[in-house]
């Protein structure tokens, strides 16, 4: 087998190694994580789970902000500087780490969690606000246990380039699990809540500092050169 890569620019490429995966510089603050939710009733299960999510990230020491959708316009019906457009961009690129929960609707997720993250450009100039980002997915459903919104909310990360975690939540019948206060009730649900945000901490705390080169690409790397040309 020809194991020569003509193809191949030298100059653009780049052999990864432990020490280039040693982080340029250490963080001292928390990890800043932002939690979006997909629904505007008034009792909003999908807002109960990511407020019990924001609770425990909390209890671990992060920092966390929950955006509020309401007001927030279609997307591109008002221009970027509408308030809650730039209130939701910065937040994302304050954000290290980042939650995403959505109830399910006609098995998709809803229209108010795709509004939000469509208002989130890949990138902004040079700037990329979800770039090199942890993401956790949850999703409630008013019927039996589903993955649909989830593997949905996956997808989209993966799209907006987010290192999306192994673990995730899916909360059937979540009528049945949140009290009249909104608090989520003991349950295997709630440990699993838990296990994700435990997992979504730990990997913030690995990428945060890393995020920069874990991201880097060579195929970009090359139009960057190839433009400067």
């Amino acid at each position: 087998m020809d194991m020569t890569l003509p193809n191949l620019s030298e100059a653009q490429f780049d052999l990864p190694t432990g020490d280039k995966l040693a982080p340029p510089v250490r963080f001292d603050h928390p990890p800043r994580i932002l939690l979006l939710y997909g629904s505007l009733r008034e009792r909003s299960f999908s807002r109960f789970l990511t407020e019990e999510a924001a609770r425990i990230l909390a209890h671990m020491g992060a920092e966390v902000r929950i955006f509020d959708p309401h007001g927030l316009p279609v997307t591109d019906s008002e221009a970027a500087t509408h308030p809650k457009v730039a209130e939701l961009r910065a937040l994302s690129l304050w954000s290290e780490g980042q939650v995403w929960c959505s109830p399910e609707r006609h098995g998709a997720i809803t229209s108010v969690m795709k509004n939000q993250i469509d208002w989130i450009p890949l990138e902004v100039g040079a700037t990329r606000p979800t770039q090199g980002r942890t993401l956790a997915v949850m999703q409630v459903s008013g019927g039996s246990q589903s993955f649909n919104t989830v593997n949905t909310l996956r997808l989209l990360g993966r799209w907006m380039r987010m290192v999306t975690i192994p673990n995730q939540s899916s909360v059937p019948k979540a009528y049945e699990q949140f009290d009249e206060a909104g608090r989520m009730k003991p349950s295997p649900y709630y440990d699993r809540v838990v296990d994700v945000m435990e997992e979504l901490f730990k990997f913030t705390l690995l990428v945060r500092e890393r995020s920069d080169y874990l991201v880097d690409r060579y195929s970009e790397r090359r139009d960057a050169a190839q433009r400067q040309a």
